[in-house]
């Protein structure tokens, strides 16, 4: 008999570390397809701009724009038109086609992806309508001045209404900031997860459980911002709206974890886990909404990490935009996971009423009464 227990351990420990390998080799399956999924080949999808042009010529500059699908169109009456909606983000960029030579507008700070896309696809169809033109003359024999050649082989006018600071010239700052956020919510929501249990259950202990998810998150917005200082990203952004943003991001996922903890237990902890490993990659940080697919355009815009990303953008880069849907979207996930949170306290624990505190408090006191000596 004492040879069969050493057995048992052998057998449940191999069956555990297979347990393990076949869980984590599923997970890293999972997640390599997502991510895979998600960017290895991003495509555009009706990306947003504006056309200036002359009504006789704007059915075909608008055709080439629209012909793969990449951009939708908007009519604007001038340039200046244009770059009121380019600064209220209502389009990345546009082309003005009404001068002498066709002019480019782009906002390098709503995504530099969007910027080389639209740099490249204006480039590729002022070469062709150059070499059309030339073609044309060629077989007319028609000659050129110096001039005019000159300027149908100089590059096109481009002209970046927004674009972003030396200090973040890829526009990767947001992801990370992003990543950051998540990642710190999750790890704060796990240990009031374990904290708060210990003390027992009321409408005090849900207050407090609220406020100290709010103090967190105020805590938290105010560490984004000051490391945001030291690397120069942000310095013209108006530093109260930045940590009222930043606040309301942190609250969001900290109160709606913390929500999916009260009511599902420890596993709820897999909502802010979701934040940071599926949500970032979808927020529209590194690859913009309109370079993913539709599942994962729609899910990133109404997650906390999507929408605070397009929220802070909007008011580092583009004070004129509107983030008021944005700002919803982290007020809902806000309240609701704070609503949760303070319900699910008030409720009464019938499986166990006393707290690991009083429980403790208790053994301690009747340990004391047991050594105290009895006095006659």
């Amino acid at each position: 008999m004492a040879e069969v227990q050493p057995a048992e351990s052998v057998l449940q420990f191999r069956r555990f570390a297979l347990a393990v390998c076949v869980i984590g080799v599923l997970v890293q399956l999972g997640l390599t397809a997502y991510y895979l999924g998600m960017g290895h080949k991003a495509q555009p999808h009706h990306v947003p701009v504006g056309l200036v042009s002359p009504p006789a010529e704007r059915a075909q500059a608008a055709g080439l724009l629209t012909e793969r699908g990449y951009f939708r169109v908007t009519d604007y009456a001038t340039a200046d038109d244009l770059q009121v909606a380019i600064k209220r983000r209502d389009v990345y960029g546009g082309v003005d086609i009404t001068g002498a030579r066709p002019h480019l507008y782009v906002a390098s700070a709503a995504g530099p992806a969007a910027a080389s896309l639209l740099r490249a696809t204006f480039t590729t169809v002022v070469q062709q309508q150059t070499a059309a033109e030339l073609r044309r003359l060629a077989q007319q024999n028609d000659r050129i001045s110096v001039s005019r050649a000159q300027q149908l082989n100089s590059p096109p006018p481009v002209t970046d209404v927004v674009p972003l600071p030396d200090d973040d010239v890829n526009g990767v700052s947001l992801g990370f900031l992003t990543q950051a956020l998540a990642l710190g919510g999750t790890i704060a929501s796990m240990g009031l997860g374990r904290l708060i249990p210990r003390t027992r259950r009321s409408w005090r202990r849900g207050i407090a459980h609220v406020s100290i998810l709010a103090v967190y998150a105020l805590g938290s917005a105010a560490a984004v911002l000051w490391s945001m200082g030291w690397f120069g990203v942000g310095t013209t952004a108006d530093r109260g709206e930045m940590l009222g943003i930043f606040a309301l991001i942190s609250l969001a996922i900290t109160a709606s974890t913390a929500g999916a903890v009260a009511i599902f237990g420890a596993a709820g902890a897999l909502l802010g886990a979701m934040y940071f490993t599926l949500g970032t990659v979808i927020s529209g940080a590194s690859i913009l909404p309109e370079f993913l697919p539709s599942f994962g355009r729609h899910l990133g815009a109404n997650l906390p990490t999507g929408a605070g990303v397009q929220a802070v953008r909007d008011n580092l880069y583009f004070p004129a935009a509107e983030i008021q849907h944005h700002l919803l979207v982290l007020a809902l996930y806000a309240g609701i996971g704070a609503a949760v949170v303070l319900v699910t306290n008030m409720l009464p624990n019938r499986r166990n009423r006393t707290s690991e505190v009083d429980l403790d408090l208790a053994h301690r006191l009747e340990g004391a009464e047991r050594r105290e000596p009895v006095k006659l």
